[in-house]
């Protein structure tokens, strides 16, 4: 585990592994056919709100900058709301860095490398999910 330091001066953890880590229980946490189809929507939806928020701002133009920001903030509470159908809960965070870096790599990485594995189709379906190396 990797570690930044804090301004109050204290530390905050970032995973040094957190793909691999990430990756090899993401299907475990992911089984409830609800939240897997509220992250189908809700992952796209955080990042083109992102994307738009980001934009906004570069350009000084609250409209997308504020369109973003309500898209983001819909998406990451709808993948909050999924979560709680989950019969195996997420491991609780271990401070904010690693909530923020954890989110992230989900949103941009893990999910649609999920995806494409087939991992969310199988698990939307019910059976056993595919080997995660």
């Amino acid at each position: 585990m990797r570690y930044a330091e804090s301004t109050a001066g204290g530390t905050m953890a970032i995973r040094g592994d957190l793909l691999a880590w990430q990756w090899s229980n993401y299907a475990s946490t992911h089984q409830a056919r609800a939240n897997l189809l509220i992250h189908i929507v809700a992952v796209p939806l955080f990042a083109v709100g992102l994307f738009c928020l980001i934009f906004g701002i570069v350009l000084a133009d609250w409209v997308p900058a504020v369109a973003g920001l309500a898209g983001g903030l819909v998406g990451f509470l709808a993948q909050g709301v999924g979560h709680g159908n989950e019969p195996e809960r997420p491991v609780p965070f271990l401070g904010p860095a690693d909530f923020v870096s954890r989110f992230l790599a989900e949103q941009f990485i893990t999910f649609p490398r999920f995806v494409i594995s087939g991992g969310w189709s199988v698990n939307l379906r019910g059976r056993e999910p595919p080997r995660q190396a």
